[in-house]
């Protein structure tokens, strides 16, 4: 029985890949230190316990030569995400984490077969954009005197709209911590894949939706905030005007993706994108979650606010992935539907969406335009 380590695997992406691994007839020994608030009540019940669990740090060396031990496959999702502005957690995390696998893996001539890294859309930053006249633009990100004035869009030198595009993993501009670390996976991993000869694959998830998305992290996105709006027949704050543009993918399709990056030696020392191959609005997902609770007549609050260091647009190319035989196939009211059934399934949820908004206001991660 091959054996395949999960880093990360207590967590959203990394426990449904356990769970198809195992299905797989595959070996699974997951490590995880369990960090809140992501896991806020410990150890999830839905971790099988076919599933060997070593509780640890992806920053403790002598723990991750453990889990290495006899590995064929790894899976690294672990990661350290949030709003914080504890910069160099991010990159100590993240960064050093993955520079351990490898140095490890290279220093005990271990044979692993295939590593493959979690990376981020978010590593696309602001994407491309291009103006009415065809030429193409690159933005670096939003000032906040231009926020502060409401002006969502990215301008050409006309003041006329920028047209944002489906962004390839051939374009990398990480605008923040999170991102640049991200960034530093990916490069780690097929350079030093390749160095060492170690097959590697980098991917670039773009928002991932489904069931067993933390209710206690600040980061895990629309999906949650709506859906707890609705539960506690809040209207959802929609931040900016609404109008930002997201290509959501389902978690089940991510674990597709994840499993034929271990078997298809074609994918080897490269980036992918892994999306949902459709674009939709923060409005019209904020809809498809209402649809789904049937509380329509609870209308989101769009009154000015935004979050600092948010993107405008974020929609991946897939057209990469989809030469090796991958394609979504699920859509945004699957994952929201799965969600929702997860979240009705709980007997113990708190009511944390206040907090979240205050803790994110305090931060100053929240603002509001001065002119709305």
């Amino acid at each position: 029985m091959e054996l395949v380590l999960v880093t990360g695997g207590a967590g959203f992406i990394g426990s449904h890949t356990v769970d198809r691994l195992l299905s797989m007839g595959y070996g699974v020994r997951i490590l995880d230190n369990l960090q809140k608030p992501v896991h806020l009540k410990g150890k999830p019940d839905y971790i099988p316990d076919e599933a060997e669990f070593i509780l640890g740090d992806i920053r403790d060396k002598e723990t991750v030569r453990k889990a290495l031990k006899g590995v064929d496959y790894v899976f690294h999702l672990a990661a350290y995400q949030d709003y914080l502005p504890d910069f160099s957690t991010f990159f100590h995390v993240n960064s050093v984490g993955t520079a351990l696998i490898y140095e490890i893996a290279v220093a005990e001539n271990l044979k692993i077969k295939k590593i493959i890294v979690a990376s981020s859309q978010f590593v696309n930053g602001e994407g491309i954009y291009k103006s009415a006249d065809g030429k193409y633009y690159y933005p670096k990100r939003r000032s906040n005197e231009q926020l502060e004035k409401g002006i969502w869009d990215f301008l050409d030198e006309n003041g006329k709209p920028l047209q944002w595009q489906w962004t390839p993993e051939t374009y990398a501009s990480p605008p923040n911590q999170y991102a640049m670390s991200k960034y530093s996976q990916e490069l780690m991993a097929l350079n030093f894949g390749e160095r060492y000869n170690i097959p590697s694959v980098a991917l670039r998830y773009s928002i991932v939706q489904g069931s067993r998305q933390s209710f206690y992290n600040m980061y895990s996105g629309a999906c949650r905030i709506f859906s707890l709006s609705y539960f506690f027949d809040k209207p959802p704050v929609i931040y900016e005007d609404g109008n930002m543009m997201r290509d959501f993918v389902n978690v089940h399709d991510v674990v597709d993706a994840n499993i034929l990056m271990m078997q298809d030696d074609r994918a080897d020392y490269q980036a992918f994108c892994v999306g949902g191959g459709k674009d939709y609005s923060v409005k019209e997902f904020a809809n498809i979650v209402a649809k789904e609770f049937g509380k329509e007549d609870i209308k989101p609050l769009i009154n000015g606010e935004y979050r600092f260091g948010d993107t405008r647009n974020a929609c991946s190319d897939i057209s990469k992935i989809k030469t090796l035989g991958w394609a979504p196939k699920r859509d945004a009211y699957d994952s929201v539907k799965e969600y929702v059934n997860y979240l009705k399934s709980q007997t113990d949820i708190d009511d944390i969406l206040e907090y979240s908004q205050k803790t994110m206001k305090n931060l100053n991660v929240v603002r509001k335009a001065a002119s709305k």
